[in-house]
């Protein structure tokens, strides 16, 4: 069996050889893998640092996009390149710990699904004040979206290639984490079998993270509600 670890990056050149490194070493032997870095054509030269630091490895593929560029079409792109039976998707800052793999990897022979939650019991996140607010705005979406999911916006997620490649991509991965919770609601339409399991949410370790509270909390309670509308 052989799994794809999807990375998309923007910035990360202080990050992404050490969370390589951890996700090779967290990966079981028993599991084949590639590691797909999608890179948005970041000024700090991701693309080529990684390009440069494994050019003798064809596991690990540094792809370089320069049009159409964001984070979920960054997404869905290595997505749609992946050859694994299996495709982990996770942040490339250290937020999603690669020591979850080989829990991901076990639980994904019995669901469609598995996602790494921050709020199901044993679950966490290191920055309290986002922990606390991330929990309140799940109420939120949950009550939104009628979703059984409790980390609706976690994004640190294991699925089968032919699964995710049945849903419908193009309603599914535009803007940027919200896709998660699109991809959750056309998952449970389809009747897919999901299931979370307790994620410890780490502090970014290097460089400024890309997101602003309050420009989420307008786009995605936005997209929230329309794709309640539409369902």
């Amino acid at each position: 069996m052989k799994v794809s670890v999807v990375l998309p990056t923007y910035n990360e050149a202080g990050n992404i050889l050490e969370l390589v490194k951890e996700i090779i070493d967290n990966i079981p032997s028993c599991w084949d893998y590639e590691i797909i870095i999608v890179d948005d054509n970041s000024p700090d030269q991701t693309f080529d640092i990684v390009r440069l630091a494994y050019q003798d490895n064809p596991a690990v593929i540094p792809i370089l996009r320069t049009k159409d560029r964001g984070f979920a079409k960054s997404i869905r792109a290595g997505i749609e390149i992946a050859q694994g039976e299996q495709i982990i998707v996770m942040d490339t800052d250290f937020t999603h710990d690669p020591i979850e793999i080989p829990r991901l990897l076990h639980v994904s022979k019995l669901y469609d699904i598995v996602s790494g939650s921050r709020f199901s019991p044993g679950g966490n996140m290191q920055d309290t004040k986002h922990y606390i607010a991330s929990l309140i705005y799940n109420w939120f979406l949950r009550i939104i979206l009628r979703t059984q999911v409790q980390d609706n916006l976690g994004g640190y997620f294991i699925m089968s290639r032919e699964k995710i490649l049945v849903l419908p991509l193009d309603k599914i991965f535009y803007g940027y984490g919200e896709y998660f919770f699109r991809l959750i609601f056309f998952a449970e339409q389809c009747k897919y079998s999901i299931v979370e399991i307790p994620a410890q949410y780490m502090i970014r370790k290097s460089g400024v993270s890309k997101s602003s509270f309050f420009k989420m909390l307008f786009t995605y309670s936005f997209a929230a509600m329309r794709l309640r509308i539409q369902a």
